[in-house]
């Protein structure tokens, strides 16, 4: 009877899993309709009653708006301004006078990395695109190139580091430590960044790739007035800090931070981004009358689509924990082998076969949060490092059936071949690289 129990809870799990990515890839049906429907086939074939599959996804999707809604928001509207009122450009240059044109593509690695630490990295591309291509017309580089360090920097952050949404509302799902999340992610980054810098330039400069002839011009907000890059980083730099130093003290010198944390409440998450928000709207800008409440608006919208996606992200994961699934594999020694491994590979079959991150990394951490007992990972670190585990493999591999692919496709004006040999290739190699990573950071911490 457990045997057969077990069988059909695990014939559940696949049935929901693979409805969610036949839904997504077949008919491009949107991620909030797909899991809540794979909510419905999981629990019923899993032995659950409708009453209790509504209960259980109602109490899942409240539990992770919770604790996740409002950093999402504010992230979404500290990204936005900064965008509006030039920061990310003014950053953008100083990168480059800082690095020097010589070395221009590091110089745009870095300003990718940096800029997309508070901007998705489909709008951070677009932000950028005009001076990426500025920087290809004054120093002969390979459009295929810059465009790929550009976006593959991006990508590293916007996989790996709080609070974009996907590694934030899996932090959440895993219960995970939010600020050791960012902290460790934002090291794990840079490794990612640079493989995605290396490999364009190993194999970018092998193909041919110029400027189409309708190139756009740089964007309309670097011909306005760009705050100073000591104001324009402040934004970014302080709530990072706050959150960093806040993790920092929790992890090494907890005695230290119980008798401090009163002041220590600054570094969490949802009011270290409200003092960046703040700080991004001190910047001076002559803002039109309505401009700003535009702006805002726009955040707003684009945080409710991906609200409405971690919602029921975790819904499927009240579902798959209503199961019971754990206790099924408490004794499974096969899962103590893989480890790390299983995050990873979840996310990274998740990210190919549908195509978003986002939608990768919050449905994977649902999978993956009954398992974590039985793969040894069920301790405060041992969460921190499944969730960036699944943000590698989320990152593995972007390719056609993924908007940011032609984000940076038709923004270039490349063709599909060398984009798929040189950015797809180069996101795989992230992913690859990141894994490495978090394993060996494992050895140090687990």
């Amino acid at each position: 009877m457990l045997a057969s129990s077990g069988f059909l809870i695990a014939l559940a799990l696949v049935a929901g899993i693979g409805l969610i990515i036949f839904l997504s890839t077949r008919y491009r049906v949107h991620p909030f309709f797909s899991l809540s429907l794979a909510c419905f086939l999981t629990g019923i074939l899993g032995g659950m009653d409708v009453a209790a599959v509504l209960s259980s996804m109602k109490e899942g999707f409240g539990k992770i708006m919770s604790s996740l809604g409002y950093i999402i928001i504010v992230g979404t509207a500290l990204g936005m301004v900064l965008q509006a009122n030039g920061a990310t450009t003014a950053m953008a240059n100083a990168i480059i006078k800082w690095v020097g044109e010589r070395r221009s593509v590091l110089a745009m690695s870095l300003t990718g990395f940096v800029v997309g630490l508070p901007i998705f990295c489909d709008s951070g591309y677009i932000v950028l695109n005009g001076l990426s291509k500025s920087m290809v017309r004054k120093t002969g580089v390979s459009v295929v190139v810059m465009s790929t360090v550009v976006a593959t920097a991006l990508y590293s952050v916007h996989c790996l580091v709080p609070p974009h949404p996907g590694i934030t509302a899996a932090t959440g799902n895993m219960q995970a430590d939010l600020g050791k999340t960012i902290l460790w992610g934002s090291l794990v980054a840079i490794p990612a960044m640079l493989t995605g810098y290396i490999w364009a330039l190993m194999r970018g400069r092998k193909l041919a790739g110029c400027l189409p002839v309708e190139t756009i011009e740089l964007e309309e907000e670097s011909k306005k007035y760009l705050p100073p890059a000591s104001r324009a980083f402040i934004p970014v730099i302080v709530p990072i800090l706050l959150i960093a130093v806040r993790a920092i003290l929790q992890s090494l010198y907890p005695d230290t931070a119980a008798a401090m944390a009163h002041w220590l409440i600054i570094g969490d998450p949802a009011l270290a981004l409200t003092i960046g928000l703040g700080l991004a709207l001190c910047i001076p800008i002559q803002w039109q009358q309505h401009e700003l409440r535009q702006i805002i608006q726009k955040g707003m919208e684009k945080a409710g689509d991906i609200l409405i996606i971690i919602g029921a992200g975790g819904a499927f994961g009240a579902i798959i924990s209503g199961l019971s699934i754990q206790s099924y594999l408490a004794n499974a020694e096969g899962l103590k082998v893989l480890g790390l491994l299983f995050p990873f590979i979840v996310a990274m079959i998740l990210k190919t076969a549908q195509g978003s991150s986002t939608v990768a990394v919050i449905t994977a951490a649902s999978i993956v949060y009954p398992f974590l007992h039985g793969l040894q990972l069920d301790s405060e670190n041992g969460r921190v490092l499944a969730v960036l585990a699944m943000g590698a493999g989320s990152m593995a591999a972007s390719h056609v059936n993924d908007s940011y692919f032609w984000v940076i496709t038709n923004f270039s004006g490349q063709q599909l071949k060398p984009m798929l040999h040189v950015f797809t290739v180069a996101t795989l190699l992230m992913g690859m690289a990141s894994m490495l990573c978090i394993y060996l950071l494992s050895l140090l911490i687990l």
